[in-house]
């Protein structure tokens, strides 16, 4: 079940760093909206991290936390901001999902 909290709030984590990037394009009431947004998925993001690191290992939930929303940020920033999709971010966005999966594999919870 952690695991699982653990994912969502990775999840949540890719959605306030969105947040973040269209606050950055916008501004006035829509700037606004999107900084509301950024902090109920930071909100929830830590709540859910909190949560699961409490029969997961911290090392390990924030590794794979933090892996979760990196990989996610890149593929918004690829599909919604327009960003390269060049091979060398590819292919070390590739190492980092296998390292991800590494560690929850090597993880005793």
């Amino acid at each position: 079940m952690n695991w699982i909290l653990l994912v969502i709030a990775g999840l949540f984590e890719v959605g306030f760093a969105s947040c973040l990037g269209k606050a950055k394009e916008t501004t006035g009431t829509a700037a606004t909206l999107w900084m509301a947004g950024f902090f109920v998925c930071l909100s929830i993001s830590m709540f859910l991290l909190y949560k699961a690191t409490q029969t997961l290992p911290i090392g390990t939930a924030y590794a794979v936390w933090t892996g979760i929303g990196a990989i996610g940020t890149v593929l918004v920033g690829i599909l919604v901001f327009k960003e390269p999709a060049t091979f060398w971010r590819i292919f070390f966005l590739t190492t980092l999902i296998a390292s991800i999966i590494g560690l929850k594999f090597v993880s005793s919870h």
